[in-house]
């Protein structure tokens, strides 16, 4: 599996998390699609937040990648976020509830 983090901070960020708490099914709607996927986390911070994508391999990660940033360009280019900091890896354990 492959993991990638997506951190948004800074001018917008707060609005832009804003924005995708009120519309979690179409980001959802937009995440599920990829080929690999495996789960989707947004989490909400003070100064922004992060996402945290898993997919089958590296290919789906890159692809939740291209996901996100048209979701943006096409539904919150108004919120001013900038372009988030990316990290990606090699899934070491990966833990559910299930």
């Amino acid at each position: 599996m492959h993991g990638v983090i997506r951190n948004y901070s800074g001018k917008g960020a707060n609005d832009f998390f804003s924005l995708l708490e009120k519309r979690k099914s179409e980001v959802e709607n937009a995440f599920r699609p990829i080929k690999g996927f495996v789960s989707y986390t947004l989490v909400c911070c003070r100064d922004g937040g992060f996402s945290v994508t898993i997919c089958q391999d590296k290919a789906g990660a890159d692809e939740s990648v291209r996901v996100a940033r048209d979701w943006i360009v096409n539904n919150a280019e108004n919120t001013g976020v900038g372009v988030p900091q990316v990290s990606d890896g090699s899934v070491i354990l990966h833990m559910d509830s299930h």
